[in-house]
């Protein structure tokens, strides 16, 4: 690590890590409120999602946590502090909700402090809801 900071060959706080097939390394960058790329042998990451600071709107996270890529190098995001799962198409400038993001609640549309996500075989979305101290299983098209 080159320390704590924004540039893009640091980290500030990161909290997960997912490695695709082509060894590339994507780490939810916690503090700095986005998720980086780093190609194998890289010395500088790439930001996939979010680095528009911490805010609410598509183009921004707020304390992402967990990080999933399919095979269209799409990113999903555990949102944290907006309460909502965000998928990232490879390549694209903003995000869209798929699950949550109507607020704070126990409601099955919401979300209280994702964490952690994950797909099974057929593509269903798994999530670890903290503040309600759940998992629950989404249907993403």
């Amino acid at each position: 690590g080159n320390g704590f900071g924004n540039h893009l060959d640091q980290l500030s706080e990161p909290r997960h890590v997912f490695v695709d097939r082509d060894h590339s390394v994507y780490v939810s960058d916690y503090e700095n409120h986005r998720v980086m790329k780093w190609k194998e042998g890289a010395k500088q990451g790439i930001v996939v999602a979010g680095g528009q600071g911490q805010g609410n709107s598509l183009t921004q996270l707020n304390h992402p946590q967990g990080v999933v890529v399919d095979q269209l190098n799409t990113v999903y995001v555990a949102d944290f502090g907006n309460r909502r799962i965000i998928r990232w198409p490879k390549g694209a400038t903003q995000g869209s909700v798929i699950v949550g993001g109507n607020g704070c609640g126990a409601q099955s549309n919401q979300l209280n402090g994702p964490v952690g996500l994950s797909f099974d075989r057929h593509g269903n979305l798994y999530v670890v809801d903290f503040g309600n101290a759940r998992v629950q299983k989404f249907n993403i098209e």
